[in-house]
């Protein structure tokens, strides 16, 4: 289980309020506030589909992922277009959520704008994402 809310301060409820974390033993836990009751809800389920969302969005755009990426690396070989090629097809919300995020990567979102609205039971209802540049889709 998750020892840390992935995607914290970027939860809302959808009365639009900030969602808290805490713990429930060494579990993250979201907590909604409904009418009074806190409700906790396990960070893992909710970070899971967020990041279920973005790989379908990342699978989905393939090709300009790779490219992004080969560019930012300053590469354009053959072996590196195919290890970001495998790197995507092969990534799971699993892989990511052990890896974790680099604090400076998470704040990074939050400023950008990246909101996510669950209901009381944890559950996406919206994502709003920040749009990529250039007027391409963002997630």
């Amino acid at each position: 289980m998750a020892n840390k809310a992935f995607f914290e301060g970027m939860i809302y409820d959808e009365n639009e309020n900030l969602v808290g974390t805490g713990f429930v033993g060494s579990e993250a836990q979201y907590i909604v506030d409904d009418d009074g009751f806190m409700r906790h809800i396990d960070a893992e389920t909710v970070d899971k589909q967020v990041l279920s969302v973005f790989i379908d969005q990342i699978q989905g755009n393939q090709n300009l992922a790779v490219d992004q990426a080969m560019n930012f690396l300053g590469k354009d070989d053959l072996f590196t277009k195919a290890a970001l090629d495998s790197s995507i097809e092969n990534v799971s919300a699993e892989q990511i959520l052990a890896q974790g995020m680099p604090e400076q990567a998470r704040h990074m979102l939050a400023m950008m704008g990246l909101r996510i609205t669950i209901n009381l039971h944890g559950e996406i209802v919206d994502i709003n994402a920040p749009a990529a540049p250039d007027g391409e889709e963002g997630f």
